[in-house]
């Protein structure tokens, strides 16, 4: 009798460590998920769309992006000096964007980002680069007056920038968008922990687990772009309000 409780205090101490030890891998496997299902544990990136992203060293989106990164650059210096002496500054769209800027200082928090993504959806027109797909920095873009997706997001980059928001909770991101099945940018902002989209296709801005047809791909974020990994496909929670997530395959 002795030997057979002995022998089930042992089944037991080895059935508890196999419960941790599945425990510790669901924990990592949930590590991509967005949102947590009943009883999962999750661990959330801090980038947009609470999804796990590594940096890369090569690639056609990171040889784009540092090649206007130093274009990007040199006019938030130019940018500055254009906001310390208006009356000296002779670049129209210079000034064109530090009115923005202006309008979204004179606003805090999310007013703030909002007023700075309605009033740059409304100052550039749409108009797609065709197979070039050439990235524009911001005073090229207004200087033009149009530019498609990631002309807007830089814009907003920028003008967020000259509006006070810290760089770290700044980021530019690259989705697919499920429904209509291609790739799109957005400029993405943090405020309060939570990430914000703001999107040239529409004035309202929406938090990243709410935005659901997107799937996230790049994030760019000042001297280094990220690709996401595993990224998560979304399902309806059949008795819940609140959304499910599945990792897609």
């Amino acid at each position: 009798m002795e030997t057979v409780a002995h022998s089930r205090a042992w089944r037991a101490v080895l059935l508890l460590c196999g419960l941790i030890l599945l425990g510790s891998a669901a924990d990592l496997r949930a590590g991509t998920l967005l949102s947590p299902g009943p009883a999962v544990l999750v661990r959330k990136s801090a980038e947009p769309f609470g999804v796990f992203a590594f940096a890369i060293s090569a690639g056609r989106v990171r040889d784009k992006w540092f090649h206007l990164k130093d274009k990007l650059d040199d006019e938030m210096v130019q940018l500055a000096l254009c906001d310390g002496d208006r009356d000296n500054c002779v670049s129209p769209a210079a000034l064109k964007l530090l009115a923005i800027v202006d309008q979204a200082r004179s606003r805090e928090g999310r007013a703030r980002l909002g007023e700075a993504n309605r009033a740059i959806n409304l100052a550039i027109k749409a108009a797609n680069d065709g197979a070039d797909d050439v990235w524009s920095s911001p005073l090229a873009t207004f200087q033009r007056g149009a530019g498609d997706c990631e002309d807007y997001a830089i814009a907003k980059l920028a003008a967020l920038r000259l509006a006070g928001i810290p760089p770290e909770d700044l980021r530019i991101v690259f989705v697919r968008d499920t429904q209509v099945g291609e790739e799109h940018a957005v400029a993405a902002a943090r405020l309060d922990g939570h990430w914000l989209m703001l999107d040239n296709r529409r004035m309202a801005m929406v938090e990243d687990e709410a935005a659901r047809i997107y799937q996230p791909l790049f994030v760019l974020y000042q001297s280094a772009v990220l690709k996401y990994v595993d990224e998560p496909a979304f399902v309806a929670a059949p008795d819940s309000s609140r959304p499910a997530v599945i990792a897609a395959r």
